[in-house]
């Protein structure tokens, strides 16, 4: 059954999947820099070429829009949150990201998931964008935003940052919001099957390795059988349907990440698999389409 788009609060919008409803939680759009930062490939000339980017994926000038932002539904008598953003109050070498006051928050209640009620938190991989609200300061410390819930991610994932040497960025991103998850015995890992690995009924985990070893993305499908893939970073940008090719700067390992890509857009194409981008802007989510020898997403 296709999905359909649901009501939305002013910091979320709803889509129904085979009768289960996928919020995405605002919590900040990325700088306009951000785009020739982390997709060097996708310059305002290639950009420019696909009239179906713009206004909503990018501007007249080329300059890609992204956003940050998590998917939260309920799957299996589960409530679920799929990736937490940037976070609040945290000290980041990337400007944009740096001590941010965000109201996702009040925007995951708002949306009926206060974070007490959050019972499963899916990590698709470890970037400081990806886990930066599994924790909160309290009495300066840093503490689980999510006390109830079981944090999740693959293990691959966990080992690789784990028999890694890290810079002091990112070992100040483990400390604040991955390490005090670990320690509150909230962690669990996950050895994802080369075909997938459900978590929940109706939540699988699709192994989409490359940007990171361990990253997957997450695929839900409703009670009436209607079906939503969230990318993770394994497409952060819909100018990547068109360019598979085109990776990010801080993929592991580039070529195996345009494997994925190319394989996971190559799945959904045709399909009624409702595509929700972690990083797209507004309207967010769409349906992949061929488009001569690659792809297109056709916006819903």
């Amino acid at each position: 059954m296709p999905s359909t788009p649901t009501p939305s609060t002013p910091h979320t919008r709803s889509w129904t999947v085979g009768g289960s409803i996928v919020h995405r939680i605002d919590e900040t759009p990325l700088p306009p820099e951000t785009g020739p930062w982390l997709l060097p490939g996708a310059t305002a000339d290639v950009v420019s070429r696909h009239d179906w980017l713009r206004p909503d994926f990018a501007d007249r000038s080329g300059t890609l829009l992204l956003d940050s932002h998590s998917f939260a539904f309920e799957a299996g008598g589960l409530r679920v949150l799929v990736d937490t953003g940037i976070g609040n109050g945290k000290t980041r070498a990337n400007p944009a990201w740096h001590d941010l006051r965000t109201g996702y928050a009040d925007h995951l209640t708002a949306a009926g998931f206060p974070p007490d009620a959050v019972d499963l938190v899916i990590l698709t991989h470890l970037h400081t964008d990806h886990v930066g609200w599994n924790t909160r300061e309290v009495n300066g410390a840093w503490v689980p935003t999510f006390p109830n819930a079981r944090y999740v991610t693959s293990r691959t994932e966990r080992d690789f940052w784990a028999g890694r040497a890290m810079d002091v960025p990112r070992r100040q991103m483990f400390d604040d919001s991955v390490v005090p998850v670990e320690e509150a015995g909230l962690l669990d890992l996950v050895d994802v099957a080369p075909k997938g690995t459900e978590l929940a009924p109706g939540v699988r985990l699709l192994p989409t390795p490359g940007h990171t070893p361990g990253h997957v993305a997450v695929e839900l499908t409703g009670g009436d059988g209607g079906t939503a893939l969230i990318t993770g970073d394994c497409i952060h940008h819909p100018v990547q349907f068109a360019h598979p090719a085109i990776g990010s700067c801080v993929d592991i390992d580039p070529e195996q990440s345009e494997r994925s890509r190319r394989a996971l857009l190559g799945s959904l194409a045709g399909t009624d698999t409702l595509v929700l981008g972690t990083h797209f802007p507004p309207p967010t989510a769409g349906h992949v389409i061929r488009d001569g020898d690659t792809y297109r997403l056709l916006p819903y």
